[in-house]
């Protein structure tokens, strides 16, 4: 029987999604307390979990690091697992972005400079990989591959406070750019080969968060000009949301797994968009839409918390798969 400080060596890099989802329900609540102050407790309650959730889950990796290595390694080297390293990087981003909100701007700084130097480390070995490999094949693209690649846009969020612009307006071209390459790989992957492990389909909705995230990326280093390429990320980001949505039945058929948190960060970057939408445009229906989905993704993040905790409970986290 595998002990408790052995299973650690099966503690995937996929948990930091939990991280994403949280610290984007924060940076909402943040976003709803400026309209409505009695939120703003709440708003500083989520960071503060964020943040723990984030040492806890960094300490337990960084143990496998030091402890299991081997296994560290081979997860870096898996053609499906490698992209879920990088939610480790984002996840520092975002919290980045939130503390920079509660006016704590050395922590916010001190994060994004980690976060920014692991994002691109971890984009290029991504990259690197993917220009010199002998072993992926089709069926290994999944929106996964979304996350080291484009997961770049995040970087200018809180980066337009702490960096020169030229810098941040090359971490937010590489994303946008392989953005549209990696999506047209993943959408032949979905229509033309074999369907993605049952595990993966979540991953489905991170469509949902390039155009979202983009949307608030670039207003951020456009000094939050509303402009037509704006109007695009957020329209786009919408037309996705509501695609999953109507794909809801879908979803609901599957068995719980870690890469359930996938649904949540896309979906906190969709409320994000549309409160500063509705801020920029002067338009009530952003706000009401921003309401509806900041209220799903609570739900989505308690849920998606219980669904843990059984899970843990029952020891299916941290197996070998």
């Amino acid at each position: 029987m595998i002990n408790g400080l052995q299973r650690i060596a099966y503690f995937p890099a996929s948990f930091f999604g939990m991280i994403m989802g949280v610290t984007g329900l924060s940076i909402a609540f943040l976003h709803l307390s400026k309209s409505v102050p009695m939120f703003t407790n709440v708003a500083i309650g989520n960071v503060i979990i964020a943040a723990i959730l984030m040492v806890v889950l960094l300490g337990v990796y960084l143990y496998k690091t030091i402890r299991f290595f081997p296994e560290v390694k081979a997860e870096m080297k898996h053609p499906v697992k490698m992209n879920f390293i990088p939610a480790i990087s984002i996840s520092l981003l975002l919290l980045s972005v939130a503390f920079y909100a509660l006016d704590l701007v050395q922590i916010s700084q001190r994060l994004w400079i980690i976060g920014a130097v692991m994002q691109i480390s971890l984009t290029y070995w991504v990259l690197y990989n993917w220009v010199h490999h002998d072993f992926f094949t089709p069926e290994h693209s999944s929106p996964a591959w979304f996350i080291p690649i484009v997961g770049n846009i995040v970087v200018p969020i809180a980066g337009v406070h702490h960096a020169p612009m030229e810098l941040n307006w090359f971490f937010f071209s590489i994303g946008l750019v392989f953005w549209i390459v990696v999506k047209s790989v993943v959408i032949n992957r979905i229509i033309f080969h074999a369907p993605m492990q049952a595990r993966l389909i979540p991953t489905l909705f991170i469509f949902i968060a390039p155009p979202a995230v983009g949307f608030i990326s670039y207003l951020a280093l456009n000094d939050n000009q509303l402009n037509q390429f704006a109007m695009v990320l957020y329209f786009f980001g919408i037309a996705m949301t509501l695609l999953m949505l109507v794909s809801l039945h879908k979803f609901a058929k599957l068995d719980f797994a870690l890469s359930w948190w996938a649904y949540t960060f896309p979906v906190a970057a969709m409320v994000i968009a549309s409160y500063i939408m509705a801020a920029n445009s002067g338009q009530i229906g952003f706000q009401y839409i921003a309401y509806f989905l900041h209220a799903l993704l609570m739900l989505l993040i308690v849920y998606l918390a219980y669904k843990t905790g059984q899970a843990v409970k029952n020891k299916q986290i941290c197996v070998d798969h």
